[in-house]
């Protein structure tokens, strides 16, 4: 009878570590729906916020980087914060941002709350990708490491579909609306849409708060604060006693190793500039610098605008950018399954060539229509009123007026202005919407209000002369819109490039770097490449619509072809293959290339 009652108590103790495992891979899975929710959200969003809260293009690039912004900034600090208050609370706390900023962006009147909530959540989306890997690595066992990084990044793909999904949903709204209210209740919908989008996020960002509450600290860092008995606790939740037993043996002996040597005066981490890691840190810097400039955040978050501009209607647009995240996610899986068979770096030569010719295909298929243009600046320029201001409704008639050859085609206009030193672009309207909200176009929409925000502007710009400068149309560039066959041909070059990416750069470069860095400089190392890597992404982000709006798409797809060819080369000739080595094998290798 004893017997019986110590098996079912075996047995019930195994079935709660089963369920806590479950557990902590479902939260981790969170963080990473989180991510993918930050980083997808806004490309839903976009249209609508375009159209209905009188922010130019500069602004809007600002919104849309400021997530990234403040995921550089927290990207910085996240290693420091993870050491002081522990990886759990960081966890609840990156999550408690998140949540806070959905009311911040879902209740703005203005461009200034709007970037302040955009930016509060680029900083949870910078302490999620930090700590979420951390915690996983160091709280599951060994057997569970891989599954647990599977799940985080198949989950970030799934926020970025499922943000998607959302923005599908209501353009559907959005389709009949138009087809049976008026204008005035076409922008209403508008309004209310790009809110609601951003209020759907909020109940992933609840349960990982409360999840992340359950969970028990990393026994790594209670062990390191002095407190023994928790972490085996810690442990005793995910493994059996044996195994808490022998990792808690393990990680007594490396801190009882590292203590003796820092009390002798040895150098615990040894730095950055030796000989034998500069090659793989420069290399690890090179990949990740690279990474951002395929143009995925970009492409991902103006993919619907990118559709509804190369001819499709908005509700096809939508369409397009749900199928375009559901293959980012379903090819993520497959690369996920190939890259222990095929190898790191088969899959990255791979992904990368096949961007190369995507891109180059989008290029293609862009300037076909874009050098059709027609600048109409010095009919927009007499439409400047005497206070230098512009106000200006885009549609069939004022079309036809301005370019003559174009009858009753539909067509966009972007109108690139300045006053003095500093431009701006306006947002891209067409003639066939009729809910196309006014261009508003005045001093306060580009030059700054101080000169600490002029610096970053423009470093060379003279704030004091433009705040009386007159007002300069420098290009109004009307594009004809072309058929739907051309948008579902550059939407099928969009899911192709995505595809590609997910199989390589996406599924590769993290589980390659981390490979990449030796164990003794990798924290130090990573957190120099990904602020490098993020850093790369803002400045993308932030000039990717003034640069669309003067040159057009082509101009861009062509820039991020050209990046990918040497993140090609850097993968054929320079990146070892380290599938199947052991870390220190890996190490061995770059100790043996004379620099």
């Amino acid at each position: 009878m004893t017997a019986e009652l110590a098996t079912g108590a075996a047995s019930t103790l195994d079935s709660k570590r089963v369920f806590y495992n479950r557990f902590l891979l479902v939260v981790a899975g969170l963080g990473g729906l989180l991510y993918g929710v930050d980083v997808g959200i806004i490309a839903g969003a976009l249209p609508y916020l375009e159209a209905t809260s009188g922010l130019n293009a500069g602004q809007l690039s600002i919104v849309v980087a400021a997530v990234l912004l403040g995921s550089v900034l927290s990207t910085l600090f996240a290693g420091l914060l993870a050491d002081w208050m522990g990886r759990k609370w960081l966890m609840v706390v990156s999550g408690i941002m998140f949540v806070l900023s959905i009311p911040m962006i879902a209740l703005s009147h203005g461009y200034g709350p709007l970037v302040s909530g955009r930016l509060l959540q680029g900083v949870s989306a910078g302490l999620i990708g930090v700590v979420v890997p951390l915690y996983l690595a160091e709280c599951l066992v060994a057997s569970k490491r891989g599954q647990g990084t599977g799940i985080f990044q198949w989950l970030l793909t799934a926020g970025i579909a499922i943000a998607a999904l959302i923005g599908f949903l209501f353009s559907l709204r959005l389709d009949h609306v138009v087809q049976t209210g008026s204008a005035a209740a076409v922008f209403a919908f508008k309004d209310a849409a790009w809110r609601g989008i951003f209020w759907v996020s909020l109940p992933p960002g609840l349960l990982f708060v409360i999840g992340s509450f359950m969970l028990s600290e990393s026994p790594r860092w209670l062990l390191r604060r002095g407190k023994e008995e928790a972490s085996y606790a810690a442990l005793l939740r995910s493994r059996s006693n044996e195994q808490a037993d022998l990792e808690l043996r393990e990680m007594q002996e490396v801190l009882a190793s590292e203590k003796a040597k820092a009390s002798a005066g040895a150098k615990v981490k040894e730095s950055l500039l030796r000989r034998k890691y500069v090659i793989p840190f420069v290399l690890a810097c090179v990949i990740l610098t690279v990474q951002q400039t395929t143009g995925i955040n970009s492409i991902i978050a103006y993919n619907t605008n990118i559709l509804l501009q190369s001819g499709l209607s908005d509700l096809a647009a939508h369409i397009g950018y749900v199928l375009f995240t559901f293959v980012n996610f379903f090819a993520t899986i497959g690369g996920v399954m190939l890259v222990d068979r095929k190898g790191r770096k088969f899959l990255l030569e791979l992904g990368t060539a096949g961007i190369i010719v995507s891109m180059i295909c989008a290029g293609a298929l862009s300037v076909r229509t874009e050098k059709l243009r027609v600048d109409a600046k010095s009919e927009i320029q007499a439409m400047v009123s005497a206070d230098q201001k512009l106000s200006l409704l885009y549609n069939q008639q004022l079309a036809s007026r301005l370019d003559s050859s174009v009858g009753a085609n539909p067509t966009s206009l972007v109108v690139i202005y300045s006053y003095g030193d500093f431009r701006a672009a306006s947002q891209a309207v067409r003639s066939d919407d009729p809910a196309a909200k006014t261009i508003e176009i005045d001093r306060s929409s580009v030059v700054p209000d101080n000169k600490i925000v002029a610096f970053f502007s423009n470093p060379l710009g003279d704030l004091d002369a433009a705040k009386t400068a007159p007002l300069k149309i420098e290009n109004a560039l009307i594009t004809p819109v072309p058929r739907s066959e051309n948008g579902w041909l550059l939407a099928i070059t969009m899911f192709v490039f995505v595809a590609f990416y997910a199989v390589g750069p996406g599924v590769v470069v993290w589980l390659a770097l981390s490979e990449l860095m030796p164990t003794r400089i990798r924290s130090n190392g990573m957190s120099i490449a990904l602020v490098m890597n993020q850093a790369v992404s803002t400045t993308i982000a932030a000039i990717f619509l003034p640069t669309v709006g003067k040159y057009g798409y082509s101009i861009m797809f062509f820039g991020f072809a050209a990046c990918t060819v040497i993140y090609f080369i850097t993968a054929v000739w320079f990146l070892p293959e380290t599938k199947g080595k052991t870390l220190e094998e890996i190490e061995a290798i770059f100790e043996g290339v004379k620099a």
